[in-house]
């Protein structure tokens, strides 16, 4: 008999790539990782793993096997969300993954509500939607909070649904005592006026990064990227020190803009949406968790 948790841990093998890696997803140790592997392919017959330099890769024989684990996991979590909807009260554990700015106020107003239910556990990792959005669809989490920014279309996964949340507004933060050129009225600063300042954004690989340089360059210059970062609490602590300007959001700023001017992009708010998988999404413990996050989003939008 072939045990399925052994399976999983070859799927989460293919999808993280290391036995340290699936460990510590897992709660595991990798020798721990690597000994039921062992005992997998004693069960099945055939090689599934090679050594590589220090690591380990899937042979062929396992990659075949990926699919297959891939639809046995859906219809065990198919199984698992009839169960669970045949009880109205919500239980048992979702893991969820929150961007920063939405990890400060969201998700703690989602608590709020969700903290009523004595049976339901809430597990939250701070995790951009980079990384967030691929772990979902291979069931490393239940719901992601994640971001669309306009005219920059987020990636889209087999089996994930998303349900958007709010808007949230972007303007550029520059600090008080840094000379930039006058803005219009209505305190509306021209892009392409700030090409000769220093800038600080998120790291290249993200999505915001992107946008934000798609936009300088289409205002006609490439900016001065001296300094990133993922925290977006060293980002308005350099805009507010005069080190550099930035982009922001309101749900950040709403919190933590003091000491900086604010001025808005044209059309510039992003998307902020809740993400599950197709099989996962109607449980009264997700039902729970959705209706807490629109809820919250409400209040947002009503405050910021």
């Amino acid at each position: 008999m072939i045990e399925l948790r052994r399976l999983r841990l070859l799927h989460e093998l293919d999808r993280l790539g290391t036995l340290a890696a699936v460990a510590e997803s897992l709660s595991l140790s990798p020798s721990s990782v690597s000994s039921q592997l062992s005992l997998l392919e004693k069960e099945l017959g055939v090689p599934l793993t090679e050594k590589v330099g220090r690591g380990v890769r899937l042979t062929p024989a396992a990659l075949g096997l990926i699919p297959h684990i891939d639809v046995m996991l859906e219809r065990l979590e198919l199984i698992s969300t009839d169960l669970a909807s045949l009880d109205a009260e919500p239980r048992g554990t979702v893991r969820v993954a929150s961007f920063q700015s939405a990890m400060i106020d969201l998700v703690p107003m989602m608590l709020r509500e969700v903290d009523e239910h004595e049976h339901l556990r809430v597990e939250v990792t701070q995790l951009e939607p980079e990384q967030a959005m691929p772990a979902l669809a291979a069931r490393g989490f239940d719901l992601v909070l994640g971001e669309e920014f306009p005219k920059f279309p987020a990636p889209t996964f087999p089996g994930v649904v998303r349900e958007p949340l709010c808007r949230d507004r972007l303007q550029i933060a520059i600090g008080s005592d840094l000379e930039v050129p006058r803005s219009d009225p209505g305190g509306v600063v021209e892009l392409a006026s700030l090409r000769d300042l220093p800038w600080i954004m998120e790291p290249h690989d993200t999505i915001s990064h992107a946008w934000m340089l798609s936009l300088c360059r289409a205002a006609g210059f490439e900016p001065d990227v001296r300094y990133e970062s993922p925290d977006q609490l060293a980002l308005v602590s350099m805009v507010r020190m005069g080190h550099a300007v930035a982009l922001l959001p309101d749900l950040f700023t709403s919190r933590y803009g003091s000491g900086v001017r604010l001025h808005p992009l044209p059309d510039a708010r992003r998307l902020i949406f809740a993400a599950t998988r197709n099989t996962h999404g109607s449980t009264p413990a997700m039902r729970v968790i959705r209706a807490a996050l629109r809820h919250a989003a409400a209040v947002i939008d009503n405050n910021v």
